[in-house]
């Protein structure tokens, strides 16, 4: 460092970079650091902060309205099949994939990924649909394998 930079520092709120890359800005000020002598204190003052208020204080919302409009994914699964790579493959117009579940057995509903429900497959309107015939309890839910 030169004598001419000595007790000199840089200073840039928006410095990103090295000295000889700097993004985000257009010039960098060079100012005058203040001049310590060896043993001179340095003024320290403790830092103040606002209290928060205690868990007891604090209201419980209550307003579920924020998450009524949160879209979720539902799924309904007739049933499961393993298939070999060949067997895949191999699928074409018309082919039949046997599932696990026999016709008329309740599916499950699922909101994203997690069963929820199960019911029965109705056809509304030419358009299939499913009738819930039994909800799924909460302790079930949670336990639910991802």
């Amino acid at each position: 460092m030169s004598d001419s930079q000595q007790g000199k520092a840089l200073f840039s709120d928006d410095f990103i970079g090295d000295d000889e890359g700097l993004l985000g800005m257009d010039r960098m000020e060079e100012m005058q650091a203040p001049a310590r002598g060896p043993g001179e204190s340095i003024p320290v003052a403790r830092a103040e902060f606002t209290s928060f208020t205690s868990p007891s204080d604090l209201q419980p919302i209550g307003n579920i309205d924020l998450l009524l409009d949160v879209v979720l994914r539902v799924t309904v699964e007739l049933g499961r099949s393993s298939l070999s790579i060949r067997e895949v493959l191999a699928l074409g117009p018309g082919s039949v994939i046997e599932l696990d579940k026999l016709a008329g057995e309740t599916v499950d509903v699922l909101v994203n990924g997690t069963p929820i429900a199960k019911g029965e497959v109705v056809v509304v309107d030419e358009k299939f649909g499913v009738r819930i015939t039994d909800i799924v309890s909460p302790a079930k839910r949670v336990a639910a394998p991802l």
